[in-house]
């Protein structure tokens, strides 16, 4: 995913008010943290939109799957530690006082097997009185199937449209997205990239939390529509 379009993704994105989710992660942060130390992972950081406006008040590390977006996040966030690695089995070897996994990259585990090892894996890098938040995918019930989909940039240099279809098989949920990218003194580009999320029950989320250690609720309002947050304390 993004592979190719890693250098488009925040043009893409562009709507998205990064700062002021940032704003409202921080102030729950101060709410349930209690550990003393201001280390903060970033899981599923993409191109370091939100974690650029922590590294100010913390030591902050980001990692995720996509080497491509890794790349594009090291050029565009200096003072930021980026590494590629898999949300449900790196290995860092520290001790965090707050994990981040926004934007509900947390979907892309697909599975509930997966879902329960990451969060364990959360776990096993946390301290004790550190929070976790992670921002969630849909539930089933809440997902829109058969929906189109539309999302378009309109730059001087750079013009992209973006279309998809929306499908779930299981707890599954499929999203076929087609892009075609007009850059200046360029042919036009034609990407299909294809989103497999899973639909995961908020309360196996708070389960697998619980036997994690964590002591967890989730918030109905989040950073986004209908998608709330979780958040965990580390006993």
């Amino acid at each position: 995913m993004y592979k190719e379009l890693a250098k488009f993704y925040d043009l893409i994105y562009h709507w998205k008010d990064y700062k002021a989710e940032a704003e409202t992660i921080q102030e729950l942060i101060k709410k349930f943290k209690t550990s003393d130390g201001y280390i903060l992972l970033d899981v599923g950081c993409g191109t370091g939109m939100h974690i650029k406006y922590f590294k100010e008040v913390y030591s902050c590390t980001g990692i995720d799957i996509n080497n491509e977006m890794v790349e594009v996040a090291k050029s565009k966030v200096k003072g930021v530690n980026f590494k590629q690695g898999d949300m449900i089995d790196f290995d860092l070897n520290t001790k965090f006082d707050v994990i981040l996994c926004l934007f509900s990259s947390i979907g892309y585990v697909k599975t509930y097997i997966n879902l329960e090892k990451t969060i364990i894996n959360f776990a096993n890098h946390m301290k004790k009185g550190g929070v976790v938040i992670i921002e969630p995918w849909f539930t089933k019930s809440a997902f829109w199937v058969g929906v189109p989909g539309m999302t378009t940039y309109d730059g001087d240099d750079v013009k992209i449209a973006r279309l998809n279809t929306t499908k779930v098989e299981g707890d599954l949920s499929i999203m076929e997205m087609y892009y075609l990218i007009a850059e200046k003194n360029k042919d036009i580009k034609h990407f299909i990239d294809i989103h497999e999320l899973g639909l995961f029950e908020h309360d196996k989320t708070l389960e697998f939390m619980e036997k994690a250690n964590f002591k967890s609720k989730y918030l109905n309002d989040g950073l986004m529509k209908d998608r709330g947050l979780f958040i965990g304390i580390k006993l």
